[in-house]
């Protein structure tokens, strides 16, 4: 299986769809997981943890920052930069 962009978003969507009880007609690529209410501080563990085991990533203490989990758009990113896959 190729992991590119699209496949990365979708998997997060998912994530999140499984997760949270909010309509994913309502989530854009740039809705702000944490400042919205979508995900608290359990939820960002648990965000890491699918990170780790779908993606192969272990995040470092200076990768736990807000700029690289607060929307869709940052965490496809995050994971592009740490897999060296093109997410532009």
């Amino acid at each position: 299986m190729t992991i590119d962009k699209t496949l990365i978003e979708r998997k997060v969507v998912e994530y999140i769809g499984k997760n949270t009880h909010i309509d994913l007609q309502m989530l854009t690529p740039q809705t702000l997981l944490f400042k919205e209410g979508i995900f608290d501080s359990m939820a960002f563990v648990l965000l890491i943890d699918f990170i780790e085991e779908t993606f192969g990533i272990k995040p470092g203490d200076e990768d736990l920052v807000e700029e690289n989990f607060e929307s869709i758009d940052s965490i496809t990113r995050y994971i592009g930069k740490k897999t060296e896959i093109d997410v532009t």
